[in-house]
C-alpha cells in the first residue's frame, strides 16, 4: 500500500503561483510513477500531469496546463510536486495526488489516491 497526503493548496489571484506537494508513505514510493488530477464540482476527475518513477524521467501533461504547470519529484523525500504558474480561474478545483506502477497507468487509472487539496484562483 501507498498512502498519499497532499498539501499546498489555497487561495491565489489569477496570474499567481502555487506549489502543491504530495508526501508518500508505505511501500517504496520511488519505484512508483506519480501524478496529479483535478476535479471540478459535479465533474469527474481529470488528468493534469504525471511523472515516471525516477526524478529525471518522463513527464506528461494535459494540454490545458502545458507550459504553466511542472511536475517533479524528490525520491529521497518521497515527495511529488506540482508547480503551478500563471494560474487561471479555470484552474480552480480540488487537486488529487495519484500513484501507480507505470506512468501510463497513473495517467488513466491510478492505483492509489490522496485525499485532495483545494486550489481556488480568484479573478
Amino acid at each position: 500500500q501507498v498512502q498519499l497526503v497532499e498539501s499546498g493548496g489555497g487561495l491565489v489571484q489569477a496570474g499567481g503561483s502555487l506549489r502543491l506537494s504530495c508526501a508518500a508513505s508505505g511501500r517504496t514510493f520511488s519505484s512508483y510513477a506519480a501524478g496529479w488530477f483535478r476535479q471540478y464540482p459535479g465533474k469527474e476527475r481529470e488528468f493534469v500531469a504525471a511523472i515516471s518513477w525516477w526524478s529525471g524521467g518522463t513527464t506528461t501533461y494535459a494540454d490545458s496546463v502545458k507550459g504553466r504547470f511542472t511536475i517533479s519529484r524528490d525520491n529521497a523525500k518521497n515527495t511529488v510536486f506540482l508547480q503551478m504558474n500563471n494560474l487561471k480561474s479555470e484552474d480552480t478545483a480540488v487537486y488529487y495526488c495519484a500513484a501507480g506502477t507505470r506512468i501510463a497507468e497513473v495517467a488513466t487509472t491510478p492505483r492509489y489516491w490522496g485525499q485532495g487539496t483545494q486550489v481556488t484562483v480568484s479573478s
